[in-house]
């Protein structure tokens, strides 16, 4: 009796479990079903965001808006980063030369028994902050020169990503640097990154844009961020500073230049497996630098930026003496001059494009806003007149920049290859020579000679180099001259192929064509050629 009850209700338990696990395993099936449509749907959007992200960067148009975006975020960083310590380093500094005396005091103390001790003598606290400050534009200026002829051997791609990687190592070391040796790492990291970062960045703007006026608007953008990143950032650092501490501000950098470091491997892909060796062979540094054409704009790029390479390390201990200005006063001295500086570059991109043919005399009219404007700086009496003369120079930078760098690619056009590593390494050179000396040679001419004769020799400098730019006028009438081209480079046919293109050159020049007769043996023909289809006029 007892083992027939058992099994009944062991008969009734099982169909009982039966059904319990049914709706499990129901369950179990649903959620692996919804699982695999969830992964399905997943997988169907990314492969339409990979093909819509294929689609926009294979745009040529796009893509050009996109390699523009990263280049002008590169140059903002960069000089973002250059600006930012000028209110954050002089204080840490002297915390650090105060902990350093103290600690000084303290062992002379204790060795106050021996009275022949002497105290040492304390670093030059402006002689430290002056080096620290140039040092980016030393090693910027040394190794512009390799950069160049890098950038001419392997391309636009590479260079700007090695750039914007030392530049986040850079940033990341400014922001956990506890001492002046590891500071002075940092700056002269920035000025290896630059080296590459912004002149492989302003030739990538130049070798995308080729017609002129879609050159100088492009170029135009990027000045207008170098601009803002120049004069934005001593009020971005010395906020996050006062409010957040001393290593915000570099981190914040950092992060943005690794989203462009990212955005720069995804779109250019720099190490993709592309073909290199059909690059053209650009001219060497040495015989760019010795065209004359490059040569006057380099020096206009170096005479016109003197003036605000000189006044940024200078111009507070003046304001402190003579005006009596607050910090936050100092701190926004050159942020009103941002509104005049894209202001001058709109109108010059504007002006260039209705007269192409006036760059020279832009370039010129902005020589003599500057030299004006930096004349009437020791005149100033109070901080909202100081901002006249100021909105004065970088409007006339922004002049200058805008209407010659376009002209240096114009220039590598039709005098020489178009690759321009290494005629904006010259550029970048030009602007390096001004900065590199500004923060260790401004103090001492001002110490010396004093800050009204600084103003007015720089000043004079620019009006009198302003005519030079009349070796420019015909620039523009330039037409790519081979004969000209095969002078400058000094080089002769190499391999079979050069030398049949130079006796094919030489041929027409004497009015002989080649034809193939009906045995297929090459005959030469008299003909008449216009003056045009000649390679060897320089003007129309």
């Amino acid at each position: 009796m007892t083992d027939g009850a058992g099994d009944r209700e062991e008969t009734r338990l099982e169909p009982e479990k039966e059904r319990t696990m049914e709706p499990e395993e129901t369950t179990q099936g649903r959620g692996a079903s919804l699982a695999q449509t969830a992964a399905s749907k997943l997988s169907q959007m990314g492969e339409r965001t990979k093909q819509l992200g294929n689609n926009v960067i294979q745009d040529p148009e796009r893509q050009k808006r996109i390699i523009l975006v990263i280049v002008c975020t590169a140059l903002l960083l960069d000089n973002m980063l250059y600006m930012v310590i000028v209110p954050i380093i002089p204080d840490y500094l002297e915390g650090l030369q105060k902990a350093a005396d103290r600690a000084q005091d303290a062992v002379v103390y204790i060795n106050s028994t021996n009275s022949t001790i002497h105290k040492a003598p304390k670093g030059n606290f402006d002689l430290q902050i002056g080096v620290l400050f140039a040092s980016k534009a030393i090693l910027q200026l040394l190794v512009n020169p390799l950069s160049g002829t890098f950038i001419d051997r392997v391309g636009y791609d590479i260079p700007l990503f090695i750039g914007l990687n030392v530049m986040f190592l850079s940033t990341l070391t400014f922001a956990f640097a506890d001492n002046y040796a590891t500071l002075f790492l940092a700056r002269s990291m920035q000025g290896l990154g630059s080296a590459f970062a912004d002149t492989a960045g302003i030739a990538l703007i130049a070798d995308k844009y080729t017609e002129e006026k879609a050159r100088s608007k492009a170029l135009g953008i990027a000045l207008a961020f170098i601009s803002f990143g120049s004069l934005v950032a001593p009020p971005f650092g010395g906020v996050l500073y006062q409010f957040a501490g001393r290593r915000v501000p570099f981190l914040i950098l950092a992060c943005i230049c690794l989203i462009d470091g990212v955005l720069c491997l995804i779109v250019l892909k720099p190490f993709s497996n592309r073909e290199r060796e059909n690059m053209p062979v650009g001219t060497p540094m040495y015989k760019l630098m010795i065209d004359p054409y490059i040569a006057v704009v380099a020096g206009a790029l170096t005479i016109c930026n003197i003036p605000l390479a000189f006044l940024e390390p200078t111009i507070a201990n003046w304001m402190e003496e003579n005006m009596h200005s607050s910090q936050w006063e100092i701190g926004m001295t050159w942020f009103p001059a941002f509104f005049p500086h894209v202001l001058g570059v709109y109108l010059t991109v504007k002006l260039a494009a209705k007269y192409p043919h006036l760059q020279w005399f832009y370039g010129a009219i902005g020589m003599v806003f500057i030299g004006a404007s930096s004349c009437t700086v020791p005149a100033c009496k109070n901080f909202g007149q100081l901002m006249i003369p100021l909105c004065g120079i970088c409007f006339g930078i922004a002049f200058v920049d805008t209407a010659l760098l376009p002209t240096l690619g114009f220039l590598v056009d039709v005098r020489h290859v178009s690759v321009y590593g290494s005629v904006y390494a010259i550029a970048d050179i030009s602007y390096c020579v001004a900065y590199a000396l500004g923060p260790v040679v401004a103090g001492q001419i001002v110490h010396d000679l004093g800050f009204v004769q600084l103003n007015l020799g720089m000043g004079l400098a620019n009006v009198l180099y302003a005519p030079a730019l009349l070796l420019l006028k015909n620039v523009t009438k330039m037409k790519p001259s081979y004969s000209e081209r095969n002078m400058l480079l000094e080089d002769g046919p190499t391999g079979l192929y050069d030398t049949i293109k130079m006796e094919q050159r030489e041929k027409k020049r004497k009015g002989l064509c080649t034809t193939l007769d009906e045995n297929g043996v090459e005959t030469f023909a008299q003909r008449s050629y216009s003056e045009e289809e000649s390679s060897g006029g320089e003007y129309a």
